[in-house]
């Protein structure tokens, strides 16, 4: 299933997508706060971005897109590779144990 995201009109398009990277963390939400509402009166108006400070944590932290700053690209390859290496070392794991575990039958 798509996700879908509807664009309020007269607003422009948020700057980072759903799942980009940044400095701050994974942005997991976005949501825009038009004018002339309570939340943009105490926030201001504009998009906001949910942010996962860490995988491994629930810390969700809200930041406008000023706030907000995008990896370097050796930044991005450097975070990527390490999770492949994770995703990797995991796999090979499985494997011996599905070996291991074929032997004893």
């Amino acid at each position: 299933m798509q996700a879908t995201i509807s664009i309020p009109k007269g607003s422009e398009y948020p700057r980072f997508t759903i799942g980009q990277r940044t400095q701050q963390g994974l942005i997991i939400g976005i949501q825009y706060y038009p004018a002339d509402t309570l939340l943009a009166h105490e926030y201001g108006v504009g998009w906001r971005y949910f942010i996962l400070t860490d995988k491994n944590s629930e810390e969700v932290r809200s930041y406008f897109d000023d706030q907000i700053q995008l990896l370097s690209v050796a930044e991005l390859q450097g975070q990527l590779q390490a999770e492949i290496d994770q995703h990797q070392q995991q796999i090979k794991v499985l494997q011996e144990q599905l070996a291991g575990g074929l032997t004893n039958v």
